[in-house]
């Protein structure tokens, strides 16, 4: 590929969006807002939130995906629709009940309104053992961590402490420029 380094695409993690452990949700998603709007707008913006300890140090990430989940309405019945699928019932089915149950919740304003108030603890993920790299390595070795791993970011370690995300957005953009270096010539 090129000679791309994980330090010259990651996002330090002073320019990231963060927040401490105990914060809401309403706490993270104005923290990604500011994080947005004070970044390089040429850039891709932030897509998630970076929890921290009294540290300061990582223990898990929020991403877009986690705060709508945590929309979702909740009852005796949703972990048993989930299971429907194992006793052979067809994901239309299921998508249905999913359906049924979405439109007899409360409506979305209520369901943000008590989220607001709901701990990023619950809703975040924690860092598995595949989601660091080096911020040494090579673009091939982020590239095979993110299409193995299925992530969407990696956490860039610096002699075992976290230093910036790697973004799988940077990755890409740093895989088209080589592309179109390799056209060129």
């Amino acid at each position: 590929m090129s000679n791309y380094r994980v330090k010259e695409l990651m996002v330090p993690l002073s320019e990231y969006a963060t927040v401490p452990e105990g914060s809401t949700l309403f706490d993270a998603v104005l923290a990604l807002e500011k994080a947005q709007e004070e970044f390089d707008n040429t850039k891709y913006k932030h897509r998630g939130v970076l929890i921290l300890d009294k540290n300061r140090r990582v223990i898990g990430k929020l991403g877009q995906l986690d705060v709508l989940r945590a929309l979702e309405p909740k009852d005796e019945n949703s972990g048993e629709i989930k299971q429907l699928r194992q006793f052979g019932f067809s994901s239309n089915f299921v998508q249905k009940l999913h359906k049924e149950r979405r439109m007899s919740a409360a409506p979305l304003k209520d369901l943000c309104s008590k989220a607001t108030k709901l701990s990023v603890e619950d809703f975040m993920q924690t860092p598995s053992e595949g989601e660091f790299i080096d911020h040494e390595a090579s673009l091939e070795m982020a590239v095979m961590q993110l299409v193995t791993g299925l992530h969407i970011s990696l956490l860039v370690t610096r002699d075992k402490e976290i230093v910036g995300i790697l973004r799988m957005t940077d990755v890409f953009a740093a895989v088209f420029h080589t592309m179109k270096e390799c056209e060129i010539e």
